[in-house]
């Protein structure tokens, strides 16, 4: 259980449809209010060079069942600039990246 998922959500104007997708899907998923603190999906806008910004949406390998809903596609644990907890315990952080993540 070491691999992250990633799944673009589209521009960064029209990703929140996609973006209130997964979250709804977590909670139906992940109903406990005592989640583990792994168990978390995040999103960062990124440009690389391009005009527009698109969502990506990063699965944390204990969000696996989920990532395979949405078609999310393997990648490396992303780093933790710029990101943001779009659903999972506040606490996830120091549960999934260090400080000098």
């Amino acid at each position: 259980m070491t691999n992250w998922h990633t799944k673009s959500l589209g521009d960064g104007m029209t990703a929140s449809m996609s973006s209130d997708e997964i979250k709804e899907a977590f909670l139906r998923l992940f109903p406990s209010r005592d989640l583990p603190l792994e168990l978390a999906v995040f999103t960062r806008l990124e440009s690389e060079g391009r005009l527009h910004c698109e969502v990506m949406a990063y699965f944390s390998p204990a969000a696996k069942e989920l990532a395979k809903a949405f078609d999310a596609q393997p990648c490396d644990r992303p780093s933790r600039t710029g990101l943001d907890l779009l659903a999972g315990a506040e606490h996830s952080w120091s549960a999934l990246f260090s400080e000098t993540d």
